[in-house]
């Protein structure tokens, strides 16, 4: 029988989390699956861990008393369940699990969707990892198939030329939707997954590590599945990809429930974590074009607030906009020593074509 450990990380979504544990273990009931259920919970001021000790005593509940982030918070959970232990350091402890599956609590597994990605790595040893179909909660297809990023990706996607061009070919390649590309419908394999649902291979874990705590959250999962790839024991010869979309497996994603509670933190962490990936991906050099590039269209935003806020349209909202891109402006001009030049390893550790 396999093993299974999933961990959520939580923050501020108590009833969320509620909903996604119900789903979960809905999901898995008849799986012939050995399941354990870890909840990581941030020091959330929402009274989530006395919501899980109440109604879930079963499920492991770890309180680190500080907000760790998603990176933080996961590293947690698998270094209690051993990852990180060399297998003579303690030789009598439990062995970790087949298989791990990071979960958003802002999300909910629908019929046996968990039993399905397990499934697909257990009859594909080549494989290290599986992600499901996501849903927004109306129902509609969410993104979340993902090509490794080239130079082009990191000023294309998700910034303020996708904005100006949404429907740019750089962007559209990064995600799998090109004019070529396999339609979300069917499945297939992939650089990467969205890490909202994840399932990794146990022995991938052991052989790549856990997750990269410069990232306190965004980009992590990119990072860590390109590691994956690389260090995880080799493929099958004519194997293809190592990643498998699902998209029989269906998970819905409430996206950015924790995250939008605190908008500048959001612009901070994926900033910093974008020019951090851009190091690790292409050298610094490369990264600090991007962060300029950054501090250009957080300038053009920030002017654009404030003629707004002159002309007197909704000066609350521009205000608070204004003073969440002028803090990042600051804090892009410091990323450049703590991110870049005090990396030892960021020397283009996953070169790419571009």
């Amino acid at each position: 029988m396999p093993t299974l450990a999933v961990i959520i990380v939580a923050w501020n979504v108590r009833e969320l989390l509620l909903r996604c544990l119900a789903a979960t273990e809905a999901a898995l009931v008849g799986a012939d699956i050995a399941t354990q259920i870890i909840v990581v919970d941030n020091a959330s001021h929402d009274a989530t861990a006395a919501a899980v000790r109440q109604h879930y005593p079963h499920v492991i509940l770890l309180e680190p008393q500080r907000n760790l982030g998603f990176v933080g918070g996961n590293n947690l959970a698998l270094r209690w369940l051993g990852f990180d232990r060399p297998p003579h350091h303690a030789p009598h402890a439990p062995a970790p699990p087949d298989y791990v599956l990071l979960l958003n609590p802002d999300t909910a597994p629908q019929g046996d969707a968990l039993a399905q990605l397990v499934q697909q790595l257990e009859q594909h040893p080549h494989l290290i990892g599986a992600g499901p179909r996501l849903l927004y909660g109306d129902g509609s297809i969410q993104s979340s198939r993902r090509r490794f990023p080239t130079r082009a990706t990191f000023f294309w996607e998700s910034t303020l030329l996708e904005r100006w061009f949404p429907h740019n070919r750089w962007a559209r390649a990064y995600r799998y939707e090109g004019p070529h590309d396999p339609p979300a419908t069917t499945p297939h394999r992939v650089d990467w997954v969205v890490g909202a649902a994840l399932l990794v291979r146990g022995t991938a874990i052991a052989a790549a590590g856990l997750l990269d705590e410069r990232f306190f959250m965004y980009s992590e999962e990119l990072e860590w599945q390109a590691r994956l790839h690389q260090l995880a024991p080799p493929p099958l010869p004519n194997t293809g990809g190592r990643i498998a979309y699902i998209p029989a497996a269906v998970v819905v994603h409430y996206e950015g429930k924790s995250s939008e509670q605190a908008p500048l933190t959001r612009h901070l962490h994926f900033q910093r974590s974008r020019i951090l990936l851009a190091a690790l991906w292409y050298g610094p050099p490369f990264a600090r074009h991007y962060r300029r590039f950054g501090q250009a269209t957080y300038l053009w935003e920030l002017l654009i607030e404030t003629a707004k806020h002159l002309l007197g349209h909704r000066r609350d909202l521009r205000r608070q906009r204004m003073w969440v891109y002028a803090t990042v402006l600051t804090h892009l001009h410091l990323l450049r020593l703590e991110t870049m030049e005090n990396e030892d390893d960021t020397n283009g550790r996953y070169y790419t074509q571009s």
